[in-house]
């Protein structure tokens, strides 16, 4: 199949990678060629094709941090919030993340699964083809499997690439309060181990905070997944900083992210490790924050910068990833070009994923089509959707 009358973002090399008059061949899920339409060679001239009439095509998008699968919801606690109360008072009421997990706990696969399909096709109707869901909301063995089972089984509903993170490391649940120690070694490991077994996990993350776990607590979790042989990922220097960061480069974590309090050296420690530096405006916004993260010391670094929704239903109940585009660049003053580059290369960096972000022989046939004249269109608008449609796997989503 061939795709004519386009201009193509291909975000490979430098910038947008803008070719105008272009042709993409696709064959087996796979694109096989890309460029000019004056160089497509002869002997696939030949070949089904589609006029597209001018769109914009973009590689697929890539939500690289959400929260998608869980039970529940958290609109009392943002509404209480609103109305005054403290941070104590939502807990002493049953808010907060522990709400959430209760919610999950009492909740079975289907049941979540049900839930993050309308989540999802927010997702998927904004050109998203690759996001990745973690687990974290049930703080036992068996609810923590049953959320990553929901997440697995999410692609057997829609035409998506679910990455999975095993997110065990998140909360300390309240009967072992205090004990953040026992609660990794008699709850957290082994279920990483069972979920590991049985086919469930793509990556390990923590949550590294004075109101989660230590730098060193965060170590014996990457232990265990690098005797897994699995990649780590880290939320880090959100609200503090407790050394999330460094401890991310030390293990060659493929990313870290929110990374608010991020320090220069910090930028300089994720760029010799290669690690991806994920920003979530959704959370910086609703949360109020003010601490801006070191952008210009990612740049200076050439850390690649990734943008993700941080999709979940206290801290960033955001569903939109044109909308975290926008914020990216208004309130983070990312440029549109690296708001683009942050949804599609550099999510795929931080997911670990070779095969997708860009569009380029051997890559992935997991494209967005636009209904716009220039890529800086996508986060230049708010609340406004121009997807024409999706390509998934080469075909038509």
């Amino acid at each position: 199949m061939l795709l004519t009358n386009i201009q193509v973002a291909t975000m490979d090399g430098d910038g947008y990678g803008l070719i105008p008059d272009a042709v993409i061949a696709m064959d087996n899920g796979r694109i096989d060629w890309v460029g000019p339409r004056a160089d497509l060679p002869g002997d696939m001239a030949g070949q089904d094709s589609r006029d597209l009439d001018g769109r914009l095509v973009t590689p697929g998008l890539i939500d690289c941090h959400t929260h998608l699968v869980h039970g529940g919801d958290r609109a009392r606690e943002f509404e209480m919030r609103l109305e005054g109360a403290s941070y104590e008072e939502i807990a002493r009421a049953g808010g907060g993340i522990l709400s959430t997990v209760r919610d999950t706990r009492a909740a079975s696969v289907e049941d979540l699964v049900a839930a993050a399909l309308p989540r999802l096709d927010a997702l998927l109707a904004e050109g998203v083809c690759t996001v990745e869901v973690k687990s974290g909301y049930g703080l036992d063995v068996e609810t923590e499997l049953t959320m990553l089972r929901a997440a697995r089984a999410l692609e057997r509903h829609r035409k998506v690439r679910v990455v999975t993170s095993f997110l065990g490391a998140h909360a300390i649940p309240p009967d072992y309060d205090g004990r953040a120690d026992d609660y990794l070694e008699v709850v957290c490991l082994p279920a990483l181990r069972a979920a590991h077994d049985e086919g469930l996990v793509d990556a390990v993350d923590g949550f590294c905070e004075g109101i989660a776990f230590t730098p060193a607590q965060i170590g014996q979790v990457f232990e265990a997944a690098q005797a897994l042989g699995l990649p780590v990922k880290l939320h880090a220097e959100q609200l503090s900083h407790l050394g999330g960061a460094a401890l991310a480069a030390r293990y060659g974590a493929l990313s870290a992210d929110h990374v608010e309090y991020a320090t220069e050296d910090d930028a300089r420690a994720l760029a010799r490790s290669g690690s991806v530096a994920t920003l979530l405006p959704g959370a910086f916004y609703t949360l109020h924050e003010t601490q801006l993260p070191p952008v210009a010391a990612f740049r200076g670094h050439g850390v690649p910068i990734a943008l993700a929704t941080d999709a979940n239903p206290g801290s960033s109940p955001l569903f939109s990833l044109l909308l975290a585009m926008n914020m990216g660049c208004t309130l983070f003053r990312l440029t549109p070009q690296e708001a683009l580059c942050g949804t599609t290369r550099h999510a795929a960096l931080a997911l670990g994923l070779t095969e997708a972000g860009r569009i380029a022989p051997g890559m992935r046939a997991d494209l967005a089509v636009w209904d716009v004249g220039h890529p800086a269109e996508l986060p230049y608008r708010i609340g406004f959707n121009p997807l024409h449609h999706r390509w998934f796997d080469g075909e038509i989503a």
